[in-house]
């Protein structure tokens, strides 16, 4: 029985964000336009996201999930919060993602990430942080494990899938299909979008039955990025197997209740992880959604965000 209640909470803690975004919805705050070039193998393409301006020295990337953009609830949630903590903050939207590009994204995509740091609007700031919700962390943390740029000084990951086969062996066969519809329908209309204005691997029209995450891989991010199969998509680009490598301080937040990210999921992608990475288990909360007094230990006001920010900012003393 407390099993079952765990799994209805997980799955309440999910949709009711979502659900109460549409009736009273979380209002952004003041930003502006932002966009960069970025250069692919296609040629020159433009990202873009929001922009929010504070007289500081630290900034804030804000990165959502996989089908999701930067006007996500949980978006405008950590912009609010940015905002109330004194920093500036770009929400990205991921290549793609704004329903404009050209082109669209993958797991482990880092190099948009370079290209949104050269923008000028980040000359004035010392010190930078990413925060990603579940794919946006997962990217953030890829990065992290790379070559990052000398000013991001730490990373945050909430809900974020570490091996992306098991992420998408769950959503096949495991997770509610609406979950798995939710995600499909909408990467669907961003792929679109995206095949008005050049060719793509697979027509639109042949992707609308699909419903699995490893064949939508297969069929589109795997052709046009060059990997042989959906499974060395996942192996090469899954952060489980460099996590090792970490150069940043990072926190990676998950639910023990997340019905889209299992715990035990988590739990075995950890094991050699470089010690800089710090996880944080909550047993309430669901995908990216947490109850608004959520304590993560942290000497600052409650709820997910504000704990977050006071992590990054003892990493910045």
């Amino acid at each position: 029985m407390n099993d079952l209640r765990a799994r209805i909470a997980g799955h309440s803690w999910t949709l009711w964000p979502t659900v109460r975004h549409r009736v009273v919805p979380v209002t952004a705050p003041d930003s502006v336009p932002w966009s960069a070039p970025a250069l692919a193998d296609i040629g020159e393409i433009r990202l873009s996201g929001r922009w929010q301006a504070q007289p500081c020295t630290v900034a804030v990337v804000v990165l959502h999930g996989l089908g999701g953009n930067p006007d996500r609830p949980y978006c405008l949630r950590a912009a609010r919060a940015i905002e109330g903590h004194g920093w500036s903050c770009l929400r990205l939207a991921m290549r793609g993602a704004d329903g404009r590009g050209r082109d669209f994204y993958h797991a482990g995509l880092i190099s948009d990430l370079d290209a949104a740091l050269s923008s000028p609007v980040f000359d004035a700031y010392e010190r930078i942080v990413l925060l990603g919700y579940s794919l946006g962390g997962h990217v953030a943390l890829r990065y992290a494990c790379d070559r990052p740029d000398p000013r991001v000084k730490a990373v945050a990951a909430v809900c974020s899938p570490l091996d992306l086969d098991r992420a998408a062996a769950h959503l096949d066969h495991h997770a509610l299909p609406f979950y798995r519809r939710h995600v499909l329908d909408s990467l669907l209309r961003m792929y679109t979008e995206v095949s008005t204005k050049r060719p793509v691997p697979t027509p639109p029209e042949e992707l609308a039955g699909i419903d699995s995450m490893r064949e939508w891989d297969q069929l589109t991010v795997c052709p046009r990025w060059g990997f042989g199969s959906a499974e060395e998509y996942y192996a090469t680009q899954s952060v489980a197997h460099v996590l090792r490598y970490l150069h940043l301080p990072s926190l990676l937040v998950v639910s023990r209740q997340d019905p889209m990210i299992p715990i035990d999921d988590v739990e075995a992608s950890i094991g050699n992880a470089n010690p800089l990475l710090e996880v944080r288990r909550v047993g309430a909360g669901g995908h990216v959604g947490f109850p608004g007094r959520l304590d993560l230990g942290e000497d600052a006001p409650r709820g997910l965000e504000r704990q977050v920010l006071r992590w990054m900012e003892r990493r910045l003393r």
